[in-house]
C-alpha cells in the first residue's frame, strides 16, 4: 500500500535511443519530458494577448504580468529590470507544471528534486557568473562580511560560503518538498475514501471527501504561492548581480 501511494512519482521511459558505437549511453523521453514539453506548448500557443479589451484568460495573464514586473522592479530596480523576462517565463513555467499535475494521471515534473534543484543550481550558477563578469573580484566581498575582525575572516568566509552555496538546495526542497506533500496526502485520503465506499461505507465518505475538495483549493493555493516564491527569491539571489552589499 505505501509503495502504491509512490507510483504517481515514478518516471517512465517513453521512448528510448541507443548508440551501439557508445556502449550502454543512451537518452530517455520519459513523462517528465512530456510534461516539461507539453507546458511549452501551452505556453506558446495560449498565451497570447492581442486584443485591445482583454478576455479573461488575457486579464489573467496581464495580472500575472504585472504581479512580476511589480516584484522585480520592488526587489531590483530599473537596472534589474533586464531579468524581467527571465523571472516571468520561470514563474509560468513553474506553475503550470504544479497545476497541470493536480489532474488526475498527470505526471508532475516538480515532486523530484532533480528538476528543481537542476533549477535553483542553473540560477546560482548564472548568479555567480554574471556577478563575476560584472564585478570581477570585488564579487568575492560577499563572502565577506564588512567590518568583520581580520581573525574571524577565515571562519566568516567559511560560513558565508556554505551560506551561498546552500541557496540552491533551500531554493529547490522548498518546493519539491512542498508539492510532494501535497501528493501524497491527495493519495492517502482518496484511498482511504475509496475504500469507505467500496465497504458499504457511502454516507460516512462524505466527510473525506469534503476534505479532499478542501485539500484540493489549497494545493491549487500552494501551486501558485510555490512558483512565486521560487521566483522571488530568484530576483532576490539576482540582486547580487545588480549591487554588491
Amino acid at each position: 500500500m505505501t509503495a502504491a501511494y509512490f507510483d504517481q512519482f515514478n518516471i517512465v521511459s517513453l521512448i528510448t535511443i541507443r548508440a551501439p558505437f557508445l556502449g550502454d549511453f543512451a537518452v530517455s523521453f520519459t513523462n517528465s519530458s512530456l510534461m516539461m514539453l507539453s507546458v511549452i506548448t501551452v505556453f506558446w500557443l495560449l498565451f497570447k494577448g492581442e486584443k485591445i479589451i482583454p478576455t479573461r484568460w488575457q486579464l489573467i495573464m496581464e495580472l500575472m504580468h504585472s504581479a512580476i514586473r511589480t516584484m522585480v522592479r520592488d526587489n531590483l530596480g530599473k537596472e534589474g529590470a533586464k531579468y524581467f523576462p527571465f523571472v516571468l517565463c520561470l514563474f509560468i513555467f513553474i506553475v503550470l507544471l504544479n497545476v497541470f499535475g493536480l489532474f488526475p494521471y498527470v505526471f508532475t515534473p516538480t515532486v523530484h528534486i532533480i528538476v528543481t534543484f537542476g533549477l535553483s543550481l542553473s540560477i546560482l550558477i548564472g548568479v555567480t557568473i554574471i556577478g563575476l563578469f560584472k564585478f570581477r573580484a570585488n564579487f568575492m566581498s560577499l563572502f565577506v562580511p564588512g567590518g568583520a575582525p581580520l581573525v574571524l575572516a577565515p571562519f566568516l568566509v567559511l560560513i558565508e560560503t556554505i551560506s551561498y552555496l546552500s541557496r540552491a538546495i533551500s531554493l529547490g526542497v522548498r518546493l519539491a518538498a512542498n508539492l510532494s506533500a501535497g501528493h501524497l496526502l491527495f493519495a492517502i485520503l482518496s484511498g482511504f475514501t475509496f475504500d469507505m465506499l467500496t465497504n458499504g461505507l457511502a454516507l460516512l465518505s462524505v466527510f473525506p471527501m469534503l476534505i479532499m475538495i478542501f485539500i484540493t483549493l489549497l494545493e491549487m493555493a500552494v501551486a501558485v504561492i510555490q512558483a512565486y516564491v521560487f521566483c522571488l527569491l530568484t530576483t532576490i539571489y539576482l540582486g547580487d548581480t545588480v549591487a554588491l552589499h
